[in-house]
């Protein structure tokens, strides 16, 4: 009696589903096995159930030689295809690029008002919308540089009245102490210079001697009021001043 055709197709019960996986898993590793004994083969078999168990077949000395072996064949031949496709993409991407330059570049010239007759109306009013607002962007950035300009030379205006204020304070300071300087210099200059008249001569009494006359030869001793005698000395026993010395009497 055959045996009817199962239909392929989620085992709803978990029983049934553990069972049919644990035989068919038993049943696969056998074919493996026996595909590889009788056909010389080097098969390697990996099978993860639903709980992340794994059951792996390999047929080989060791599993990860097989897999190098199959990633070596697998993306060798990739390699060799990926050049063409590299330069399918490449030869798209510069259509896109070439496309786009062309859309700016004609963009640039309608805004500079060039190439306008292909414009229909709706286009000629969004340019004209785009000027608009660039111009307003243009005027608010200028705006907002000539307050920040404005703001730093009052700065630096506020820093520069100040330091002429101190400027100024140090001037009126050195101003205040030039007159005490000068005072003071004054009286060390006439400490340190002492005019030689008022130190080569004594006082002497006006009445007893009389000034001579700077050519006259006469000299006269004594008051004027007891008499004198007129004596007669030589010119060089005159002092320069017209006085005689006390020493002389």
């Amino acid at each position: 009696m055959r045996r009817g055709r199962v239909e392929l197709k989620r085992i709803e019960n978990k029983i049934n589903r553990q069972v049919t996986f644990a035989k068919r898993r038993n049943g696969l590793l056998k074919k493996a096995y026996e595909l590889s004994v009788l056909c010389d083969a080097e098969v390697a078999l990996i099978i993860f159930s639903n709980r992340g168990k794994l059951f792996e077949f390999c047929s080989g000395s060791s599993m990860v030689q097989t897999l190098e072996k199959y990633q070596k064949y697998s993306y060798s031949a990739l390699e060799a295809t990926q050049p063409v496709i590299d330069s399918q993409n490449s030869h798209q991407e510069y259509l896109k690029l070439k496309a786009r330059v062309e859309v700016l570049q004609r963009s640039q010239r309608n805004l500079l008002g060039e190439d306008l007759g292909p414009l229909n109306s709706k286009e000629l009013e969004q340019l004209e919308n785009q000027l608009e607002a660039s111009l307003r962007h243009i005027r608010s950035t200028k705006y907002q540089f000539m307050l920040d300009q404005l703001a730093d030379l009052q700065k630096r205006e506020q820093m520069l009245l100040e330091a002429n204020k101190g400027l100024r304070r140090k001037l009126e300071e050195n101003n205040a102490q030039i007159p005490l300087q000068l005072a003071w210099e004054a009286a060390n200059f006439e400490e340190h210079n002492i005019p030689h008249n008022c130190l080569s001569l004594p006082p002497q009494t006006e009445g007893f001697f009389q000034p001579l006359p700077i050519n006259s030869t006469t000299l006269q001793i004594g008051y004027n009021s007891l008499g004198s005698h007129e004596m007669n000395f030589g010119a060089p026993t005159q002092n320069m001043n017209g006085y005689i010395h006390g020493w002389m009497l």
